[in-house]
């Protein structure tokens, strides 16, 4: 099925710009007000409950430094990609390429894709990106297990989320959004129907965690086994 698109909106070059500003990202910030509150609290009993000091100390150490990790974690660049989007495909996460290969996706395609995928560290920023410009053709979510991200079976045996994106060419492209071992929450800001862009949020997912990018035969990848990527900036292929 192509979607017929208004070409009198502004798509590629003069695409419009949807990227939120936000430095802390959305899904972070109740947990990090609600556990900066909880270190207040607990310290100020601690540091009233004992005559020396040491105790204080030692849980502002611990849960500062715990909750510097979450804050990290949650960590959200503001990026804008510059280059020519036609026919690009950006990295949608921050990681570490694991995957580059022909493989077989019978879910929707039912032929050969080219896959490529990124892992995601507890160190990485979670935010996901659109990796093209083009419109949303559906949202799936699925529940499943919570194998290593970065096992083969991860793919198609964990939750995931599948986001389909169809560009102004009619190529389709498939975002899939994996839950890891340590990943419990998939959130897709993704919906069906919408135009999407490079430079706007695609989701986010807490915890080590993996995107793959399933791209039609004759795309060209532009990145190696084991590359670093950085999300909405490194450019991961071209399609043909």
């Amino acid at each position: 099925m192509h979607y017929i698109f208004d070409y009198s909106k502004p798509i590629m070059g003069e695409r419009i710009k949807k990227l939120k500003k936000i430095r802390i990202h959305r899904e972070g910030t109740n947990e990090l007000l609600y556990a900066l509150f909880a270190i207040i609290a607990l310290g100020i009993i601690l540091w009233r409950s004992f005559d020396t000091p040491i105790p204080f100390g030692i849980f502002i150490v611990i849960f500062g430094v715990a909750w510097l990790l979450m804050l990290n974690f949650y960590r959200c660049p503001i990026r804008y990609y510059n280059g020519d989007t036609e026919k690009t495909v950006v990295a949608p996460a921050d990681g570490k390429i694991v995957v580059i290969e022909e493989a077989e996706e019978n879910d929707y395609f039912h032929d050969r894709r080219l896959m490529i995928s990124i892992f995601m560290s507890p160190l990485n920023v979670h935010a996901n990106w659109i990796p093209v410009d083009g419109q949303v053709t559906f949202v799936n979510h699925f529940d499943g297990n919570y194998h290593k991200a970065w096992l083969p079976k991860a793919s198609e045996e964990n939750e995931h989320a599948d986001i389909m994106i169809e560009t102004p060419d009619g190529q389709q492209v498939l975002v899939r959004q994996i839950a890891g071992a340590m990943a419990r929450r998939i959130v897709t800001y993704a919906k069906e129907g919408e135009d999407c862009y490079i430079d706007e949020h695609l989701g986010f997912i807490k915890l080590g965690s993996r995107v793959d990018v399933y791209l039609p035969l004759g795309s060209e990848a532009k990145v190696k086994m084991g590359q670093p990527t950085t999300g909405d900036q490194t450019v991961i292929a071209r399609l043909p």
